[in-house]
């Protein structure tokens, strides 16, 4: 049986309010939160149609492990307004890098569990797998590439240096 293609890097959790769920992460000490604003696709298919929804992500490091806060702006089908309709806010899927996510979808098997996948206006691949068997139970592929790496290695720098000011940037 095919396993994860790496470890877990990233915890995901869609919210309601991105401020207010920065300002909690803060409180218990993780941070800075860097924003990705109204986020632009290329492409993003959710169960093999074309949605339009307009994202707000957050990333913050604690230690070697990312925290993403994801809020929906708009009601556009997607992974995170199914979310919030069936659940609370909160651990929605877990992240994996990996370096060809088209041979880890066909190496394993898993191209028709994809759920929503896509390519960010930036470059950015991603998959989201439909495993959810309890909450924060879907997995998201994450292909790397230089300059996402780049980003993830400036952003686990400054927490590490982070004095719990500016607990959201961007």
């Amino acid at each position: 049986m095919p396993g994860i293609p790496g470890p877990i890097i990233q915890s995901g959790f869609v919210v309601e309010d991105l401020e207010a769920a920065v300002a909690h992460w803060a409180s218990i000490g993780v941070g800075p939160f860097f924003a990705m604003r109204h986020v632009e696709f290329e492409t993003c298919l959710y169960r093999g149609k074309p949605t339009d929804a307009d994202l707000t992500v957050a990333i913050a490091y604690s230690g070697d492990h990312q925290i993403e806060l994801v809020q929906q702006h708009n009601d556009a089908p997607s992974i995170y307004s199914d979310w919030l309709a069936t659940r609370r806010p909160g651990l929605q899927h877990m992240g994996t890098l990996v370096d060809d996510l088209d041979a880890v979808l066909d190496a394993n098997g898993w191209r028709g569990k994809r759920v929503q996948h896509g390519r960010t206006a930036a470059g950015q691949r991603f998959a989201y797998l439909d495993t959810v068997f309890h909450d924060g139970g879907m997995i998201e592929l994450i292909e790397a590439d230089a300059a996402m790496l780049g980003a993830f290695a400036g952003m686990k720098a400054a927490a590490a240096k982070w004095d719990g000011s500016r607990a959201l940037r961007g």
